[in-house]
Formats: structure tokens, sequence, C-alpha cells
């Protein structure tokens, strides 16, 4: 991709261009969750390494059900990806290129932070011991099943944040790092859910300091706009008076 960013892109896809583009989703999901799954993951361990009979193979088994669900994110976000870039609204660094569209994104994901869904699905996710108490199953499906179920938590607790990378660029790697940061403190921290509400005010603040800047820039634009024929019409009567002006000096 170009390093340009003045319009929408209007190639279409090819095989390899989704292909790669899944690549990219998939990579990027597991990059950012793993690192927060890990206490699930690493409790789930030890409950089989002390169980009776433990399962070979277990935590290779309940993360792979874990990556599942988050692979099918991905798989979501690289057709929402296509769909965008098809209709001509994505821009080369993959963000919107309708401003109104990213901070209806970031209105969307700073209300979320406020919701019931939100703070249920964090609470899952935050406490494995309560998970694996209420939904342990045995055996290698029983393993992929957990790993999957609380992958389906942890989907309803972030997936809106990761939507915001549409509204920053897909390819911005610091929203990725910023955003994979705020889901790792946000669950491990103990003051979770005023991190929550804190990053939604922000989001929030974000959206105004926005819509601030871009009416700021639609006025200059305007204003722009309003002297430029008259400014032409200024050019215009200065070329018409200059040979006039040249022939009485002379």
């Amino acid at each position: 991709m170009g390093m340009e960013t003045a319009g929408p892109q209007l190639q279409d896809w090819r095989v390899f261009d989704l292909t790669a583009t899944l690549a990219m989703w998939i990579t990027m999901m597991v990059a950012m969750m793993l690192p927060s799954a890990a206490p699930a993951i690493l409790l789930f361990t030890a409950i089989n390494r002390n169980a009776e009979r433990p399962l070979p193979f277990a935590a290779p088994i309940f993360t792979s059900g874990y990556l599942a669900g988050w692979v099918g994110f991905g798989a979501l976000a690289t057709l929402a990806q296509w769909g965008l870039h098809s209709a001509g609204l994505l821009l080369p660094n993959i963000s919107l290129a309708n401003p109104i569209g990213g901070g209806l994104i970031l209105i969307a994901a700073g209300l979320f932070q406020w919701t019931l869904l939100k703070y249920a699905c964090l609470a899952h996710c935050r406490s494995p011991q309560g998970f694996f108490i209420t939904e342990w199953r045995s055996g290698a499906g029983g393993a992929f099943r957990m790993g999957l179920k609380h992958s389906g938590y942890c989907l309803g607790c972030c997936w809106l944040l990761m939507t915001l990378l549409f509204a920053a660029g897909v390819m911005n790697l610091l929203w990725v790092a910023a955003i994979a940061a705020f889901i790792l403190l946000e669950k491990l921290i103990p003051s979770g859910q005023w991190v929550i509400r804190i990053a939604g005010l922000l989001l929030l603040i974000l959206v105004l300091q926005r819509e601030f800047i871009l009416l700021r820039d639609f006025k200059a634009k305007l204003v722009r706009l309003r002297d430029e024929p008259f400014q032409q019409e200024i050019h215009h009567e200065q070329i018409s008076v200059y040979p006039v002006f040249q022939t009485t000096t002379r």
C-alpha cells in the first residue's frame, strides 16, 4: 500500500488481498488478546495439573479454543474491511474516509464503556476462578469449549474497542498498542471498572476535540471558497487596468 492518504482506495481485491488481510487481522487479534488471557490460561493449567487425571496438552487446547473466537472476529473484520474498501470508504491507512463515521465509532465505544453488558463480560474476564467453577468441562473437547466460551466473554467486552482501529487507522501501530495495553489494564488492575469509565469519558472528549477541529477546518474552507471569487475578480481587474496604465504612462 502507498503512503498517500489523499483519497479512498478503489482498487478491486483479489484472493491474495483477502488472504493477506485475514492473516493481518488474525495476527493482530492474537498479539492484542493473548497477553490479557494469560491469567485464565495459567489458572486452567494449574487446575488441570492438580487433577486426578490430568489432560495432556491441556493448555494448548484451551488456548486454541480461546483464539478460535478471535479468529472468527478477525474474519468478520476482514469482511467489513473488504466491504468498506469496495464502497470506496477507506483511506490507504485503512481508516474511514468520512470523519463522521469515525466520530460515531468513538461515541459508540465511549458509551459502551458505561453499559451493563460491558461490566458483565468484564467480570467474567477479570475472574477466571468463577468462570472455571461454573463452566468446567472434562476432556479435550471440554477444554476447547471452555476456551471458546471464555473468548466469547472477552469478545463481548472488547469488540467495540477493536472497531476503533477503523477510526484511527488499522495500520496505526500506536493505536494497536494502546488498545492492547488498555485491555490488559482493565482486566488486571483492581480498579478495572473505574478504568473503563474513565476511558469512556476520554473517548467522548476525543470526539468533541475531533469535531471541533473538523468544524474549524470546515469554516476555514468556507471562508476560502467565499473569498476566492472576490480575489479572482480583483485579479482580472488588475489585468484589464494594467495595459491602460502602460499606455498613459508612455
